[in-house]
């Protein structure tokens, strides 16, 4: 095969090694990364309703929370330092272990995957526009609203739903396709107002009663019998529950370590991890129980506990603090979804067609996808169990990361031929057989065997948290048996 053929096949310039020149990402930016994971909408309601709403001790949420956050730092060291070394994205790295060929498509299986939740959470992100729109109409004229033209639905969606998801896919397809650059700035940009925001509703609220508001904080926090045996189980579940909502992010972030300058930025921006959950925890456990307060105050017959943001803005009557809590959510979702599935999806769909796709087309496939996924989200996706399906998918996922480990630090000693991953010459030493590496392969199908048993065998389901494990731990154990010599 001529070497012409050879780059219009394998290698494309968002594929090859970064430049250590541009590799410019530090423990703060990393920082700021982890504090994008931890502040969607669903990690705030997950982390709030582990406090309050479960009949848990505190401490054991607590520290189950920072075991769980521990093993998230340790595998995304892991993960990250070949690709911090190499400057190659996950789905190259992947070329190693499965074969040119094969990390070809079953790393699109992240693309999909990504592309899908992309579209999900971006129906979710239009809710917030809808509601900014509906305040705005609102505003200038209440009659507007009775219009027949804004009770038409048409799946589940009226005009102004439909307007408002056309937006969120234009906003962060314009946004998420100007280079990685641009989206550190965005990411690091992000994290920062989404804490100022907080620490500003935090005040907002301790600030309506101090002594009320943090007696009822100080309340929650029960430490009593924290030791007690009984509190193992509990403590483990946490964990996993923990691990298991980054477990999404691991696989893929040597797509954002490639751009870190050293190893020692990468492990102490990883540990702000930690920091983060602890962080973002007390502000959401604070502004929790003392909305809750003021609610029940005002309406002492309402027992609910609220945890997610748009239900406790509905319950205050304050036009100012509902707009800016939809403009932190339209913030934190929309760079969530950036680092979770845009970016992941990127990588890997350009390396199914890498003479092909770029940065700017990719984003339009993504964007089309992803909206037409939204669209159907409330009227027919999520009616029929789609959420097995994607879960189905992301069992692919801990065995692929046991896999790449093995190979890279078992078998390969973290030696990689940045030739020979970019070549599909038949004596390439990724190429394996017609560029599918077959003990990879059969090791997958074993560990995804394990890790999907979970979601679909009734009787063990209670180890679903730990799936990703599971199947990371068989793949890597039958890779290692397979390809050592």
């Amino acid at each position: 095969m001529s070497p012409q053929k050879q780059k219009k096949t394998l290698t494309n310039w968002d594929l090859v090694s970064v430049n250590p020149s541009e590799k410019n990402w530090d423990w703060k930016d990393l920082f700021c990364y982890w504090g994008v994971n931890v502040q969607s909408v669903i990690g705030f309601s997950l982390i709030v309703s582990l406090y309050v709403i479960y009949d848990l001790n505190t401490f054991v949420v607590f520290f189950g929370t920072l075991i769980g956050s521990f093993f998230v730092y340790l595998f995304s060291n892991m993960i990250g330092k070949p690709s911090q070394k190499t400057g190659l994205p996950f789905v190259v790295m992947l070329r190693t272990s499965l074969g040119v060929r094969g990390a070809k498509y079953f790393g699109l299986l992240r693309s999909l995957l990504g592309i899908f939740l992309f579209g999900i959470q971006t129906y979710f992100l239009s809710k917030a526009f809808s509601y900014l729109i509906r305040i705005a109409i609102f505003s200038y004229d209440s009659s507007l609203l009775e219009i027949n033209i804004f009770l038409i639905f048409v799946l589940g969606l009226n005009i102004i739903d439909w307007f408002a998801i056309i937006i969120a896919i234009i906003f962060q397809g314009i946004l998420f396709s100007r280079g990685m650059n641009f989206n550190k700035s965005l990411i690091n940009i992000s994290a920062i107002i989404v804490y100022i925001g907080m620490f500003f509703f935090f005040l907002l609220i301790l600030l309506t009663d101090v002594k009320i508001m943090s007696e009822a904080f100080v309340n929650i926090l029960d430490y009593s019998n924290f030791t007690k045996l009984d509190n193992l189980i509990p403590l483990i579940t946490v964990a996993g529950t923990i691990f298991a909502y980054f477990s999404i992010v691991i696989m893929s972030f040597g797509d954002f370590s490639r751009y870190v300058k050293s190893e020692k930025e990468l492990k102490k921006g990883n540990f702000s991890l930690i920091v983060n959950l602890i962080i973002f925890s007390f502000f959401a456990l604070f502004i929790v129980t003392g909305s809750d307060v003021f609610i029940k105050s005002g309406n002492e017959n309402f027992e609910k506990i609220l945890t997610h943001p748009t239900d406790i803005i509905g319950t205050l009557d304050n036009l100012l603090v509902t707009i800016l809590v939809l403009i932190l959510i339209i913030i934190a979702s929309a760079s969530t979804n950036l680092i979770v599935n845009f970016i992941p999806s990127q990588y890997t769909l350009i390396n199914f067609m890498p003479s092909s796709l770029s940065v700017k087309n990719s984003t339009i496939i993504i964007s089309i996808l992803a909206l037409v996924v939204g669209i159907f989200w409330l009227s027919y996706l999520s009616q029929i169990g789609i959420i097995s399906f994607l879960d189905t998918f992301g069992s692919f996922f801990g065995p692929i990361f046991g896999i790449m480990i093995i190979d890279l630090y078992s078998i390969r000693k973290n030696k990689i031929n940045n030739k020979d991953i970019y070549s599909l010459e038949t004596d390439g030493s990724y190429y394996y057989s017609s560029g599918w590496h077959i003990k990879g392969v059969y090791s997958l199908i074993i560990g995804f065997i394990f890790s999907a048993s979970t979601i679909w065998n009734s009787n063990l389901m209670f180890l679903q948290s730990y799936s990703w494990i599971i199947g990371a731990f068989i793949a890597g154990l039958t890779y290692y048996l397979l390809a050592k010599e």
